[in-house]
C-alpha cells in the first residue's frame, strides 16, 4: 500500500493546481483535467476514445446514486462518443469504503461492472457482509477480491477521489462534472444528456 509520505505528496501536488479560474470562459486547468479524466486506476465505461468525457463520483450507500445507475446505462448506451469514468469516492463511512475496495478490486478480472451493478442495485447498505454476499452471489472468487482490496491502485484511486472532491469543492453524491461544468444531486435523463451537450460545446466537439 501507499506510504505516508506518498498520499501526501499526493496532496500537495493536487493543492498546488490552480483552482476553477474565473477570467475565461474554459476555465478548467489542463493538470486537473488530466487528474479527473485520465486517471488508469479510474474505470471507464461507454467509448474509451469519446469525443467528451463525463465523470461521476459516487458512493454506493448513496440513494440518489443507485437511483442514477439505470439513467447512467441508457446514456452510455444512446452515446457512441461518450466516454464515463467512475471516482469511486467513498463519503458514507466504513461500510462505503469497504465496497469501493471490493469493486475496484474487480477492474483487472472484467468484472467492475457487474459488481458495480450489483451494488448499487442492493436494498441493503453496503458493508463486509452484504458487499461480500453480492461476490458470491455473482459467483467472484471472495479471497482474490479481499487481496485486490489491498493493491496500491485502489488505494490510489480512492485517496484521488479525496483530494480532487475536497480540491473542487464538491459537495457530496452524485456530482457529475462534464467540460468546465459540475452538477450535484440526482439528475434526469434529459438533464444528463444537456450536461454532455453543453460539455461537448465547451470543449469544440
Amino acid at each position: 500500500m501507499p506510504t505516508r509520505r506518498f498520499l501526501l505528496a499526493s496532496a500537495g501536488a493536487f493543492a498546488a493546481m490552480p483552482a476553477f479560474a474565473q477570467d475565461r470562459p474554459n476555465p478548467m486547468p489542463d493538470e486537473l483535467r488530466q487528474a479527473l479524466e485520465r486517471d488508469p486506476t479510474a474505470p471507464v465505461l461507454g467509448n474509451p476514445d469519446g469525443n467528451i468525457t463525463l465523470t461521476e463520483f459516487f458512493d454506493y450507500n448513496c440513494p440518489h446514486c443507485k437511483t442514477m445507475l439505470p439513467l447512467m446505462s441508457e446514456l452510455v448506451r444512446s452515446d457512441p462518443q461518450l466516454r464515463v469514468v467512475l471516482r469511486e469516492w467513498p463519503v458514507f463511512g466504513p461500510g462505503s469504503e469497504f465496497a469501493a475496495r471490493a469493486s475496484l478490486a474487480t477492474l483487472p478480472t472484467g468484472n467492475y461492472w457487474r459488481l458495480h451493478a450489483a451494488l448499487l442495485g442492493m436494498r441493503a447498505r453496503a458493508e463486509e457482509a452484504t458487499v461480500m454476499r453480492a461476490v458470491r452471489d455473482l459467483g467472484l472468487d471472495e479471497a482474490t477480491i479481499r487481496t485486490g482490496m489491498q493493491a496500491d491502485t485502489v488505494e490510489r484511486h480512492i485517496t484521488y477521489s479525496h483530494l480532487l472532491g475536497d480540491h473542487m469543492g464538491l459537495m457530496g453524491t452524485p456530482s457529475f462534472i462534464c467540460g468546465d461544468e459540475a452538477a450535484f444531486g440526482a439528475m434526469t435523463l434529459e438533464e444528463l444528456r444537456a450536461l454532455v451537450q453543453r460539455g461537448r460545446r465547451t470543449m469544440g466537439v
